[in-house]
């Protein structure tokens, strides 16, 4: 075994010019009032590796243009269709609209693990929630359902990003790598 050069790691992926002859998963991701800019710009590059569909930024999240997002996404807010909503409500009102599922990454009283999803549940938009304060609870009661990551340990939660990582990847797996 060796390990791959960059140019060989990059021979094997998507080039940006023709992105658009691809066709994305149909995942979309939601940022309820992220605070933390580094945040988002993990969220921007995980985006782009889970080859989503949409990012919406919403409230009071940074959005791009902005050089810190861009230290963290690394050329991901380019590759990753994304819009900016004011208000939370009205984004998710128009992705629900779309027919699309409106899913909180939350720990709520419907328990309901991340491992739970199937692919009758796509497409999808993840909701992912403020650091401190999580969802909205305006959102959570016109979500569809909920999905939460186990906790097994002392801390009742992740850092957003690093949920978001784990949670888009599993949907992933369920759409395009179980029988």
């Amino acid at each position: 075994m060796r390990k791959l050069t960059h140019s060989e790691i990059e021979n094997d992926r998507k080039k940006p010019e023709s992105i658009n002859e691809y066709k994305r998963n149909p995942v979309f991701a939601l940022c309820d009032n992220i605070r933390s800019i580094f945040n988002v710009g993990a969220i921007f590059r995980t985006s782009d590796a889970a080859f989503i569909e949409k990012l919406y930024l919403t409230g009071y999240t940074p959005y791009p243009p902005r050089k810190e997002i861009e230290k963290v996404a690394l050329g991901a807010t380019e590759t990753v269709p994304w819009e900016y909503y004011k208000d939370p409500l009205e984004a998710v009102t128009k992705i629900k609209s779309e027919g699309i599922k409106i899913a909180v990454l939350e720990i709520t009283d419907k328990k309901n693990l991340i491992w739970n999803i199937r692919k009758e549940d796509f497409p999808v938009c993840l909701i992912l929630g403020n650091e401190i304060s999580g969802v909205s609870k305006e959102i959570i009661d016109i979500a569809d359902t909920s999905f939460e990551i186990p906790m097994m340990g002392m801390k009742q939660s992740l850092n957003v990003s690093v949920a978001y990582g784990i949670a888009v990847y599993e949907m992933i797996r369920e759409l395009n790598y179980k029988d």
